[in-house]
């Protein structure tokens, strides 16, 4: 078929070949028939012998698509795609937009501390090391935790057990190799878990090479240390050691004296040398190249200390000077959080950011400092609005909980941090770590499940020690290890350190050694132990699992406000809520005796609270607000559903980092 137009009528005539059966009379196909068209004329009926067909040519398909029938209804489905697509784009960016910043992998997950001595032993030497770590990272999974901190595992003398590093690009033999450093990481990285090294910036150990070439006064190293001139009985002032005693130590081959804040074989550097801190710094980045996901900074506040060495001021004024021999008969003011340390940590925050460009692989940091009633202190690791420092630093004041345990204790502990905390900053909780004792030995076993309800309901991210999730024990050790214990046996810190405990078979499932372990079991292991707490609904770890969940599942846990509702002798008692959402939890903790607890005057709270979680057994599905009954150490979490907002009439009772709000409609958060 061809198609063409005359050029004397105007019209289109169409030409033989024509196979539509529209164009065929009594079966045969229609031979040399013009077919004249007025394109002045284009009402349908005119043409109702012709219809668009298959196959049809360019020039007989636009004689159709200018007709309105199809025309105007094209142009509508083009401007209605044009104007989903206008609001698709303007939803997506107001989304965007209004959607609040979604919390980091340090924000979701608990943290929890690894102390390789003693979490697991793989060659039967009785040490814990890296590939024992590996062998239990079903453990994490098991938990649902996603963050490990792992205490130090450098090359060192181990005269601190790890804190005294002799080599920061090496691991110690004791604990593997650095291949098997890497198995680890990246055994963790495909579980989803995220590797938190300990950094020890402020000393290294005495047989570091830095030091040794120091003390020989090798140009470069020379001032790595902080060297003074003095005699090998008299030292330079009255500074004191952590670990007691003078912070000066003669060195006869220099002929000067080292200043170190812990042991005399932990030398501290001297970090108003820019040497030493670009030294470090690369320290940094060759474990950031590995792959770390981030640092817990020790003794921050002990990384810089005045220059003019002015004797510190005593506690006691009256207290004869040749007596002090510890770190709390003075006032640290020219040794601890001097000027230009926060200069130093914003720095390493900058290099760490450095490496957080990659998306899912943020670096964490977190600061480590003892600053007792100075709280200002801590606080100030948070950073500034314009410089930003550590995400966390380390807060210790639940280690307080157990002097005068109470409900109202807990309250003033709790409150202490989130009063100071700077708005919009993420807290941080601990309740026990490798320097403090347990706090089961010290609250009493009946305590311990309410103490983890209380870490892991709080806002923000909780930290737990190895062997709280199951409630371990401090253990009587026989033979003192620690360097601390041996200077105050009243203070050792092995009774916290102890084998971690597995199952109830010889060594607590720890090691296969023969020859016994680098501490001694706790003798309840056969109770106190992983395998036997899994599956007991009622026991410490199963609990703690189950809080662990129900942190991450509830967003109103995950990142609600929080609020004090009551505090007593006996009970702590808070809420958890989020704007828009109309689901809410209590918690109710008692710290004291049984007794039962009367919040009616709470008219934001409804009559009855269904019960999510306890941590005795009870035959009770619902309680009544007006009588929420406790037993000694037991805990609840009470889910309840209403519209009203506690905060909204308690402002100053509440707390929030990030606020947000639930749009359910979109079943999504946006920024309110």
């Amino acid at each position: 078929m061809s198609v063409r137009e005359s050029e004397q009528s105007g019209v289109v005539e169409l030409k033989e070949g024509v196979l539509n059966p529209g164009f065929e009379e009594d079966g045969n196909p229609v031979q040399d028939q013009a077919v004249r068209v007025d394109h002045c004329a284009a009402e349908e009926e005119n043409y109702t012998q012709i219809r668009p067909y298959a196959g049809m040519p360019k020039e007989v398909l636009l004689l159709y698509s200018s007709q309105a029938r199809y025309r105007v209804p094209r142009e509508l489905l083009f401007w209605l795609c044009v104007a989903c697509c206008a609001a698709l784009v303007a939803l997506t960016a107001t989304v965007i937009a209004l959607s609040p910043p979604c919390l980091s992998w340090w924000q979701r997950s608990l943290v929890y501390q690894v102390y390789p001595r003693s979490f697991r032993d793989s060659n039967a030497d009785g040490v814990g090391d890296l590939k024992g770590i590996k062998e239990k990272l079903s453990h994490f999974q098991y938990l649902n935790i996603k963050a490990i901190w792992i205490s130090p595992f450098y090359k060192s003398p181990m005269k601190d057990f790890g804190y005294d590093v002799e080599d920061f690009r090496d691991v110690d033999p004791l604990f593997g190799t650095m291949a098997d450093f890497d198995d680890l990481l990246a055994s963790m990285h495909s579980m989803g878990l995220k590797m938190i090294m300990d950094y020890i910036p402020n000393h290294t150990s005495d047989k570091h090479i830095w030091f040794q070439l120091s003390r020989n006064r090798t140009e470069y190293y020379s001032d790595f240390y902080i060297w003074v001139n003095c005699t090998e009985d008299k030292p330079p002032n009255n500074w004191v050691s952590v670990f007691g005693n003078s912070t000066w130590e003669y060195d006869p081959v220099r002929g000067q004296c080292y200043f170190h804040q812990f042991l005399k074989e932990q030398p501290d550097l001297n970090f108003r040398n820019p040497s030493v801190v670009k030294e470090m710094t690369d320290i940094i980045h060759f474990w950031l190249k590995k792959g770390v996901d981030g640092f817990r900074m020790d003794a921050v506040k002990h990384i810089l200390e005045a220059t003019h060495l002015r004797n510190e001021p005593q506690v006691d004024p009256n207290q004869d000077p040749n007596t002090i021999d510890t770190e709390f008969e003075l006032y640290h003011d020219y040794t601890y959080t001097q000027v230009g340390l926060h200069d130093i940590l914003r720095s390493w925050r900058v290099d760490l950011d450095e490496y957080s460009r990659e998306p899912g692989r943020y670096r964490f940091m977190v600061t480590e400092s003892y600053d007792y009633e100075e709280i200002d202190k801590t606080m100030m690791y948070y950073g500034t609005p314009f410089a930003k420092e550590a995400d966390v630093p380390f807060n210790f004041y639940l280690l307080d909980l157990p002097q005068n345990l109470s409900g109202v204790r807990a309250k003033e502990l709790v409150d202490l941090w989130m009063a100071h905390m700077p708005k919009g900053k993420w807290p941080n909780w601990v309740v026990g770590n490798h320097d403090k004792p347990r706090m089961s030995s010290r609250t009493g076993q009946e305590y311990v499940k309410t103490v983890n309800m209380l870490l892991l309901t709080l806002p923000g991210t909780p930290t737990t020690y190895y062997g709280e999730e199951i409630g371990m024990e401090d253990v009587n050790v026989t033979v003192i290890q620690d360097p601390f214990g041996k200077f105050d046996p009243n203070n050792s810190r092995d009774p916290a350190r102890t084998p971690m405990q597995w199952n109830s078979e010889p060594n607590a499932g720890f090691s296969e050694s023969t020859n016994g372990t680098w501490l001694d079991v706790g003798p309840k292991y056969e109770t106190i132990n992983v395998k036997a707490q899994k599956g007991d609904a009622f026991s410490v770890l199963e609990l703690y699992k189950a809080l662990s969940l129900l942190r991450e599942k509830e967003v109103a846990l995950a990142r609600g406000w929080f609020c004090y509702v009551w505090a007593d002798t006996n009970v702590f008692a808070f809420l958890r809520e989020l704007d828009g959402l109309d689901q809410a939890f209590l918690v109710v903790l008692n710290f004291g005796s049984g007794t039962a607890t009367d919040l009616s005057a709470i008219t934001q709270l409804p009559d009855h609270l269904s019960v999510r979680i306890t941590t005795h057994p009870m035959n009770k599905t619902h309680l009544s607000k007006s009588e929420i009954t406790t037993s000694k150490g037991q805990g609840l979490v009470l889910e309840y559903h209403t519209s009203q907002r506690y905060h909204t009439y308690h402002a100053s009772e509440c707390y929030v980092s990030e606020k947000a709000c639930y749009l359910s409609a979109l079943d999504i958060l946006y920024q309110c």
